[in-house]
């Protein structure tokens, strides 16, 4: 597996975990817990971006990336 494989999978993961964790902070009754989820998903949002960011730049670097 190649490591832009591993970053694409990484990225695919962390949105499946924002998306749970507000999933989460919609289902609790918990002000405290609904709080804790909600930071959990906006601090998934900034890793998503920085592996987002990766991705394409492997994408410029990598000519097997590009179908070349």
């Amino acid at each position: 597996m190649t490591v832009g494989t591993q970053i694409k999978q990484a990225l695919a993961n962390a949105k499946s975990v924002q998306a749970s964790l507000e999933t989460f902070a919609l289902q609790t009754q918990d002000e405290a817990a609904k709080q804790v989820y909600a930071n959990g998903a906006i601090q998934m949002k900034t890793i998503i971006k920085g592996l987002e960011t990766r991705v394409k730049q492997i994408e410029r670097e990598e000519p097997e990336y590009n179908g070349y």
